[in-house]
């Protein structure tokens, strides 16, 4: 895969899918919920995604809380 091409996620074409690893998946946890449910990650995980954001391996958190 060149770094030109997107990269696709698909539950259907992973090996993984239907076994004891599909639920501790990220795409899992994300994709599963119901509309509108937030996602909660702790303290831990979030120090872990900032530090992983800032290494530039994974965007940058777009979310802004609203105020008011």
């Amino acid at each position: 895969m060149s770094g030109d091409e997107p990269l696709t996620i698909s539950c259907d074409d992973c090996v993984m899918q239907h076994t004891e690893y599909c639920a501790d998946c990220v795409v899992t946890f994300i994709c599963g919920r119901e509309p509108d449910d937030a996602i909660v990650i702790d303290a831990e995980e979030e120090r872990a995604v900032r530090l992983l954001s800032g290494a530039g391996l994974v965007p940058r958190l777009r979310h802004v809380p609203r105020t008011g």
